[in-house]
């Protein structure tokens, strides 16, 4: 017959089995009662983006929350970093010979905010007709210019949102490492909850 296997006795000062219990019995573990009513679903036109959306549908139809969708355009530089490159007078040239282009694209950049603002519009609508059974409802759609990650954190504060839903580019086991660097930047700086999704 074989010996029965020893079994380990707490050391002198360990707390034992029956201790444990008696303490969780006393520790009440007090969990908050989270309430979404307001998603910011931001977007980079991409394909991670577009999966990410039904994750911010999903969650809005679960705790009745409205979203609030933000695409943000990368902005040029600015003038500030322009005087650190070339002296005043080059400058000023340049915008001279240039005044007429730069017109124009300005005024073509202000038709793709337009353009943008009625693709994420009609997006939403096909997504709440394809989707009946997850109900939503789109509060707004952003257009803005800046740092994408910083826009993104400060609307959300703007907006009073209680989470941020991104998509993250990437597949595979190196995405898992790696986070793209505006949603590392967000999550980061963010002071709300930031869900990242990236493609399965």
């Amino acid at each position: 017959m074989e010996s029965p296997l020893p079994v380990a006795k707490p050391k002198s000062g360990a707390l034992g089995l029956n201790s444990l219990l008696r303490m969780q019995k006393d520790i009440k573990m007090k969990l908050s009662n989270i309430q979404i009513k307001k998603i910011l679903y931001a977007t980079d036109l991409s394909e991670s983006a577009a999966h990410a959306f039904s994750y911010a549908v999903s969650l809005a139809n679960a705790y009745g929350a409205g979203i609030t969708i933000l695409h943000v355009l990368a902005e040029f530089p600015g003038e500030e970093f322009i005087a650190n490159m070339i002296n005043a007078d080059t400058w000023e040239e340049i915008k001279n010979r240039h005044y007429s282009e730069a017109r124009d694209q300005l005024i073509g950049k202000k038709r793709n905010h337009v353009a943008i603002k009625e693709v994420l519009e009609a997006f939403s609508e096909e997504a709440q007709a394809d989707g009946e059974d997850q109900a939503f409802v789109t509060d707004e759609v952003l257009i803005k210019t800046g740092t994408p990650a910083e826009v993104i954190a400060k609307t959300a504060q703007e907006q009073n949102c209680d989470l941020i839903v991104m998509g993250t580019h990437g597949h595979g086991s190196i995405a898992d490492i790696f986070v793209g660097s505006t949603a590392k930047w967000v999550i980061k700086h963010s002071p709300i909850p930031v869900l990242v999704i990236r493609l399965p």
